[in-house]
């Protein structure tokens, strides 16, 4: 199959690419356009595979957290700029999905027929944090991204896959290919100067 050529694109399409250029700069007035022109798309693209809104809304955030980081990485010869931002959506959707099937499920007693209330849900609100305190979260996330880059690149190679991944001290090292005490001291120091950057952007709850 040919590849897209971007000059056939619609107006929408190039403006977008553009869009996706300044974000891959870290130009964070063009992500947060970016967010307001597709976030309604992505959404119900999420929909699709998460029916559960708040979960949808979740992955909602994942997702452009995802394109904050791998904007530098899109690349317009491959695919238009929804292809590339649904492809990201439907893959966290399925990601959430397959968490919540790994998840234990609590054994519920059956209620009879003549009991059961179709609106019992609105006597019962989620207790899970709202699109609010999700996007929160995001902002969050995107300090921490932010001081992230303030580090070495020692500091983020060995930071980025414990946070990101959750691997240990010795996971990272052999991801690495390095010593595992030079890759405690990079973590150890890295965390000190995060922790100073947080600190000084009003963030500390983010790391």
């Amino acid at each position: 199959m040919a590849a897209p050529d971007p000059q056939a694109w619609s107006h929408r399409s190039k403006a977008l690419a553009e869009v996706l250029a300044r974000v891959a700069l870290g130009d964070r007035s063009a992500f947060a356009e970016l967010y307001r022109t597709t976030s309604a798309h992505l959404l119900g693209v999420i929909l699709r595979i998460q029916p559960q809104r708040a979960q949808a809304e979740e992955v909602l955030q994942e997702v452009y957290l995802n394109v904050w980081r791998a904007a530098q990485r899109y690349e317009a010869g491959q695919s238009q700029p929804y292809t590339w931002l649904a492809s990201i959506a439907r893959n966290r959707a399925i990601d959430s999905l397959r968490r919540a099937q790994a998840r234990p499920q609590k054994a519920e007693t059956p209620v009879p027929d003549d009991e059961q209330d179709p609106d019992v849900t609105d006597t019962h609100p989620d207790p899970g944090p709202g699109p609010a305190d999700l996007w929160q979260q995001a902002v969050a996330a995107r300090l921490l991204r932010q001081c992230l880059d303030t580090l070495s690149d020692e500091q983020q190679q060995s930071l980025a896959p414990a946070y990101y991944q959750g691997l240990t001290h010795s996971e990272v090292a052999e991801q690495m290919s390095a010593p595992l005490g030079s890759v405690k001291s990079w973590v150890r120091r890295g965390l000190q100067a995060l922790k100073a950057c947080l600190d000084r952007s009003g963030g500390e709850g983010a790391l």
